[in-house]
């Protein structure tokens, strides 16, 4: 019988020696042939190899799969650490708690319940867009959704205190998945066991579908259930199947103007079409050199959306350079290196690993895009989303001429009006070259006098404190608020539903007209309801197109050529 030592290899970095699981030690030719994703699945075999859970078998199909480029097999996964939220970190914990009082009434030690492997749950899924467009928006938020949760969050604060290996991020702090990403990330986990430090790749399950946005970072996870999540803090694996892993080339750079944004909804488009559902999806290509961690992130965030388990962006320099941007010590960032290129984790140009299928886009081809007007797949360029609307209402069976008043405004609602603008989810405000463009956009405006249409409800909700921060170091904060899009929390808000009651003159004539409106949102989700009860269509956009229709305030134009 194989044994684990046998595949372990020293590595010595910044003057430290760590030991890892060595895959050229398997000595098999279809190893070096693997998808990346794939070969951080056999490290993980390797690392927890104990003849019973994970046996030859399984290693020897992993180490074949670039023959058969299929997958198939049972395999148990052992993530390095859990991701959770609010909505779904509660009954893990009450879950944990219950174990701890059936202990206590047998007499035995509480303190042996606890999470085998790092779990952090960051507080996100709770607050409300009730007050926007003010300097006071944001306080007035948070102080409901603490008076609205102070029951949980106050069984949360215990349960970080009354167990180990449970971290909580206090509400009014970010995003889960970007805080996942700037902040608890490690891409190379740095362990310990009886015989010393140990390197190996940092994974992570989350009880949220838009974990795999880590992806982005090179850090292989997905999302699953809680029963699942629980599972794998008490120290059981994950059971799955070996996937099929579809590869996505990238070719070329994008044109000027042409967002993030644009790009992850043609690539949605485009993986739906082929059907990913159960599969890994790694992207690879010369092209990932034009693509920042934060482009990657915005592409890896909508693996849901495209159906993958997962879309997976392997290390690079562009790793690196966000490692240091985002504030990870230099030790850090040189293992991440020295461990990568030694284990065959490292993307360097020209891989091209076996796949199971392959796609592949030219970035230059990709266009200003939006997507609805209520399935995120469904991506329309902007010159047409006034024709797509239109075709949307007719279909719908409204008049494109009808007008219903607004008390107290001077102009009537309108079909396809645009009565809610929100710059939210961790799909785009994670990404600051599309939060700069929204910012860069309202100083224009401002600059010209214009304003928001008055029927708009309007609202900004960045994924992290990073994202305010160089908001209003540069200034453009202040040219957001003058358009309405003050800071109204730190959550997901909008993209979750949690958008908040519409303004009341604007509500009544959406009921009274039966008014078919519209939202323009930077989320990733717009399935009819989910975004707003009154608001049937649902278009999602990058942060600069989020303030275009907020100015416009309709979806009824070409924004390329019509004057707002």
């Amino acid at each position: 019988m194989k044994s684990r030592e046998s595949w372990l290899s020293e590595l010595t970095c910044s003057g430290k020696h760590f030991r890892y699981y060595d895959l050229k030690k398997l000595d098999s030719p279809g190893v070096e042939r693997l998808p990346k994703s794939l070969k951080i699945l056999l490290e993980n075999q390797l690392r927890h190899f104990d003849g019973a859970q994970v046996d030859e078998h399984i290693v020897d199909t992993l180490c074949q799969w670039a023959d058969k480029a299929s997958g198939g097999a049972d395999v148990n996964f052992s993530p390095a650490r859990v991701l959770m939220q609010d909505f779904t970190g509660v009954p893990a914990i009450v879950d944990l708690a219950a174990m701890r009082d059936a202990v206590a009434q047998r007499g035995g030690d509480v303190s042996v319940i606890n999470p085998q492997i790092p779990v952090d749950l960051v507080i996100d899924h709770s607050v409300t867009v009730d007050q926007f467009g003010s300097a006071q928006a944001f306080q007035e938020n948070v102080s409901k959704e603490m008076q609205r949760n102070v029951e949980r969050y106050r069984f949360l604060k215990w349960g970080q205190s009354a167990f180990e290996n449970f971290n909580v991020v206090p509400p009014g702090t970010g995003i889960c998945h970007q805080v996942n990403l700037e902040y608890l990330a490690q891409v190379v986990f740095q362990g310990q066991d009886d015989d010393g430090p140990l390197a190996y790749p940092d994974t992570v399950l989350g009880t949220d579908s838009h974990t795999p946005m880590v992806n982005g970072l090179g850090v292989l996870g997905w999302g699953v259930g809680g029963i699942e999540a629980e599972a794998a803090l008490l120290g059981q694996p994950y059971s799955m199947l070996v996937p099929d892993v579809v590869g996505f080339e990238m070719r070329g750079a994008l044109r000027e103007g042409v967002t993030a944004t644009d790009l992850v909804l043609t690539v949605v488009e485009l993986l739906r079409k082929q059907g990913v559902v159960g599969k890994f999806v790694e992207f690879f290509g010369d092209g990932l050199g034009e693509l920042s961690v934060a482009d990657r992130a915005t592409i890896a965030n909508m693996a849901p959306e495209y159906g993958a388990t997962c879309g997976y962006f392997p290390v690079d320099d562009a790793t690196l350079a966000y490692m240091k941007l985002s504030g990870r010590s230099a030790d850090t960032i040189a293992l991440t290196e020295a461990y990568c290129k030694a284990q065959g984790l490292w993307r360097s140009a020209g891989d091209k690993p076996v796949f199971t299928t392959t796609l592949s886009l030219d970035l230059s081809a990709v266009e200003p895009s939006l997507a609805g007007p209520s399935r995120p797949q469904d991506r329309v360029a902007l010159p047409q989303l006034g024709q797509a609307m239109r075709d949307y209402i007719e279909l719908q069976g409204r008049d494109l001429d009808q007008q219903t008043p607004i008390p107290d405004m001077n102009q009537p609602l309108q079909h396809g009006d645009v009565v809610l603008a929100a710059i939210t989810s961790c799909t785009n405000t994670s990404n600051p070259d599309v939060m700069i463009a929204a910012g860069l956009l309202a100083r224009k405006a401002r600059e010209r006098g214009l304003r928001v249409k008055p029927w708009v409800k309007t609202s900004l909700a960045p994924g992290s404190k990073v994202v305010s921060q160089y908001l209003a170091d540069s200034g453009l904060q202040d040219d957001l608020d003058s358009l309405g899009f003050d800071i109204v929390g730190y959550g997901c808000t909008t993209c979750i539903g949690n958008s908040g009651p519409l303004p009341e003159p604007v509500a009544k004539a959406i009921d009274d007209g039966d008014m078919l409106v519209s939202a323009v949102l930077s989320g990733n989700r717009n399935f009819e309801g989910r975004i707003h009860p009154q608001i049937k269509a649902s278009w999602l956009a990058s942060p600069p197109l989020v303030v275009a229709f907020a100015l416009a305030g309709t979806s009824l134009i070409d924004l390329q050529s019509d004057p707002i």
